[in-house]
């Protein structure tokens, strides 16, 4: 699901190898109304003016050897850059699909972006797959309801939250 505005309040930008965090994002995105987009962390999906036009962001992605996923790194490192400088105090929030723990995935992303000088205005959401087996941590997810809940809920806080400037 790709928003059709450019200009979103909250950008929502996931990475997803197994579907949970495409699945979580989306549920963010449906709770956010007007005021959210969903789009893939790639070079040729997400780029500087896109961030820069949104008032906030959503951080979605999996947990990988205790770390962000390689191809949520490469979005920090392709436009920390291009956008030091230009986003400073704009919200944001993480949500980590993640075998057993996933703190090492939302501490990263909160070191990266105390660069860019973001505010965290929502409590960290880590959703435990408990996959502790190659096959399990490779299978497709299914994510459970309740998890569901919670991204909606945080996609539904931060779009009211910018909409109203709050944040």
């Amino acid at each position: 699901m790709e928003g059709a505005s450019d200009d979103p309040g909250l950008l929502i930008v996931w990475h997803s190898r197994t579907g949970a965090s495409e699945r979580m994002a989306v549920a963010a995105e449906q709770a956010a109304g007007k005021e959210g987009r969903v789009k893939r962390c790639e070079a040729a999906v997400v780029d500087a003016d896109q961030m820069l036009a949104a008032q906030g962001y959503l951080f979605v992605c999996p947990e990988n050897l205790g770390s962000v996923s390689g191809t949520m790194k490469e979005l920090f490192d392709r436009l920390y850059y291009p956008l030091l400088g230009q986003v400073e105090g704009r919200a944001y929030g993480t949500i980590i699909a993640a075998g057993s723990d996933g703190t090492g995935a939302q501490q990263q992303i909160d070191r990266i972006v105390t660069g860019w000088r973001l505010k965290r205005v929502v409590d960290p959401l880590i959703v435990n797959f408990d996959a502790q087996t190659p096959e399990a941590i490779l299978a497709p997810k299914t994510v459970p309801d309740k998890a569901l809940n919670a991204c909606s809920k945080i996609g539904a806080a931060l779009a009211a939250g910018l909409a109203m400037g709050v944040f």
